[in-house]
Formats: structure tokens, sequence, C-alpha cells
């Protein structure tokens, strides 16, 4: 029986998290804590016998202190593609930049209405650029977010809980992630 994208990409995640992990020095409870997750959910997601959703990855790599695509790509992977799912947002990394130590993502994104995505905060610095393309979004810091419409942009410190949600119908825009600092490891 083939093995299913999704189960393949699963696979992948785990390992690198795996990996992250244990080039740092921390435990599986260390980072189970740390990301506000159970240790049995994170020996799942690392074992890749789970599907992790954006938000869990989003809180795993901010206790690893590593962009996203981090654990969505291998490292200089020449065209790295992921498509990963949470509450209200699909996020498909089209690709990642690194200049000087600065790693910037770039993300196709569509937030689906009837659900707000709540994203944990990422490491100091991190600033996140949307532009939306169809649709009405909300997003930004939680306690301040803006309203986008179609051909509107919006950039806020993404150091704080920040939330996406669609106003009436389905949102598509691009995302921009850039971690000063950082490469992709």
């Amino acid at each position: 029986m083939a093995q299913t994208h999704a189960s393949t990409l699963a696979q992948e995640i785990g390992r690198r998290i795996q990996a992250l992990r244990t080039e740092r020095g921390v435990s599986l409870s260390e980072l189970a804590r740390g990301a506000n997750l159970g240790k049995a959910t994170l020996s799942t997601v690392e074992a890749g016998t789970r599907n992790p959703t954006l938000e869990t990855l989003y809180a795993i790599a901010a206790q690893l202190d590593v962009p996203l695509a981090a654990l969505l790509a291998p490292p200089a992977a020449p065209n790295p593609s992921a498509t990963v799912r949470g509450t209200a947002v699909t996020a498909q990394l089209l690709e990642v930049f690194t200049d000087a130590g600065t790693s910037t993502e770039l993300y196709r994104l569509t937030i689906r209405p009837g659900s707000t995505q709540t994203s944990p905060a990422h490491p100091p610095g991190v600033v996140e650029y949307l532009t939306v393309f169809s649709g009405t979004a909300v997003v930004g810091p939680e306690q301040a977010p803006s309203t986008v419409t179609p051909g509107g942009h919006f950039s806020f410190a993404a150091d704080v809980p920040h939330i996406y949600r669609a106003v009436d119908e389905e949102v598509h825009a691009s995302l921009l992630i850039r971690h000063p600092g950082r490469g992709t490891r």
C-alpha cells in the first residue's frame, strides 16, 4: 500500500523536529512543556504518526527558536513545498530566502471562514507581512487586529499571539514571515 503525501510529510516533519531538538540538547519533555503540548502528542508528531496542525508546528518552532520552514523543508531545499493546515488557515510554503542570516519564508495562504486561527508568539523581532488577493481578512495581534481588504497589505510584529480570520468568504493571500538573525536551521 502506497504512503500518502500527508503521511510522508508528517514523517519528514517529525524527523526534522527530533533532529533539531536533539541538536539543541532539549529533551522531549522540555520541548513538550515549552510548546504547551502533551509529551505523548509530541512523541507521535516526532514519530510521524500524527499530522501536526499549523498551531502545533508554530509552537514547536518557537520553542526551538527556528522559523516554521525549518520544520517543513530540509535545509537548502531548492524549492521547498509543504502544505499545513490549522483551525482556519491552510499555508503552503513556496520559498525560503536567507540573506545575511535573516530568513524570510513565503507562503500561499488560504483563510477559511467560520473559525479564527490563533498563532502563538514568535521569537522577538519576527515580522509578518500579509497581502490579500481576494476576500476580507482580520489579522494581526490578538489584542489589536486589522481588517485587510482585497489588494490590501498589513504588517505586524508577530512576537505576540496573533490571529487570522476570514470575514465572510474564503481569503486568498500571500504571507511573508521575516526572522531576523536566523537561517532556516
